[in-house]
């Protein structure tokens, strides 16, 4: 589960992600597809300044991960890619990141970011709607 959801009917909406779906995204998404022993198992991205920041603030890049695939879930691949996408931001010379966790997601609500907001009654999942937590990190320069 990757998108929001706003209620049970379009949670259980089956939708099929390929590789050509993902790379007819919009051209300001920097999309990279995570492999696992061979295997597509996610995908992570990221934009420049969309319009849905929650804290408008010049120069964001804002990322989302999705780990599609249950056998690439709790073996770290998570921390790795949200690593790799930060060196790629730091390298485009952006100095802040933000992004959305649901609230259901709590190793994620662990990453070394800052919450800074909450939207309420975000997704459905698991029989109920859950939060979705802003959250935000200033890269600093490696010297």
């Amino acid at each position: 589960m990757n998108r929001p959801n706003q209620n049970k009917s379009k949670l259980e909406r089956q939708r099929i992600i390929t590789l050509d779906n993902l790379t007819q995204r919009p051209e300001d998404h920097h999309i990279y597809m995570i492999y696992l022993d061979d295997q597509l198992i996610g995908e992570m991205n990221y934009m420049v300044d969309p319009s849905h920041l929650y804290k408008k603030e010049p120069g964001t890049a804002w990322i989302g991960i999705t780990i599609g695939e249950p056998e690439g879930r709790s073996k770290g691949v998570g921390h790795v890619a949200i690593q790799y996408l930060e060196e790629q931001i730091k390298k485009e010379g952006l100095k802040r990141i933000e992004l959305g966790v649901f609230e259901f997601n709590i190793e994620a609500q662990k990453l070394d970011y800052k919450e800074i907001g909450h939207i309420e009654d975000f997704t459905y999942w698991q029989d109920r709607l859950w939060s979705d937590i802003r959250m935000e990190k200033y890269l600093r320069d490696k010297n």
